[in-house]
């Protein structure tokens, strides 16, 4: 989705995943994960297509933050997570898995870990994409967001846009590259 994504981004993030195949602690494996999510959030705003400056103004992205969201891209993305976390919970507990019982992300009371584990894959496939979609598509606008302190949170037009994006989203069929 990036206009152009500069090579260098590409070959780190190639390095970063080939680093990641071979670590062998949990530790490492966090590392390396943390520092390819800052450099892919880095990159992030080269995938947002504003047309004018106040749209550039309002979806301004620096770096991702969280708890509270100080920005609506972030926002956004704190939201489709939650949803994708909420929907795959679900999936876990359809089949017969604990989703409270994970691999990658260690269990900790009410979190549902093997949900996060799943949901590492499809973040950028399904969560990022329907933002970049309720961004790009103008269903999610400036106007869609309010300011309370250094938080930022989607109005109720703001939130049914934006679940009309993931829901799209989530109804689109995704073919693996390799598989």
């Amino acid at each position: 989705n990036h206009v152009e994504p500069p090579p260098f981004v590409l070959q780190r993030l190639k390095r970063l995943a080939e680093q990641a195949r071979a670590a062998v602690e949990l530790d490492e494996l966090l590392g390396i994960e943390g520092s390819a999510a800052r450099f892919y959030f880095e990159h992030f705003d080269g995938m947002l297509k504003l047309e004018d400056e106040d749209e550039r103004l309002a979806f301004d992205f620096r770096t991702r933050n969280r708890r509270p969201p100080r920005d609506p891209v972030n926002a956004l993305l704190s939201f489709a997570y939650s949803l994708l976390t909420k929907d795959l919970t679900i999936i876990c507990h359809s089949v017969g898995f604990d989703p409270f019982i994970g691999f990658y992300h260690q269990p900790r009371f009410g979190r549902p870990a093997l949900a996060l584990d799943l949901m590492e894959g499809f973040r950028p496939l399904i969560a990022d994409s329907a933002v970049l979609s309720a961004i790009n598509t103008r269903m999610v606008t400036a106007r869609d967001f309010q300011r309370a302190g250094d938080a930022v949170a989607l109005t109720a037009a703001g939130r049914k846009g934006f679940i009309r994006a993931y829901e799209q989203r989530m109804d689109a069929l995704v073919t693996h590259p390799l598989f």
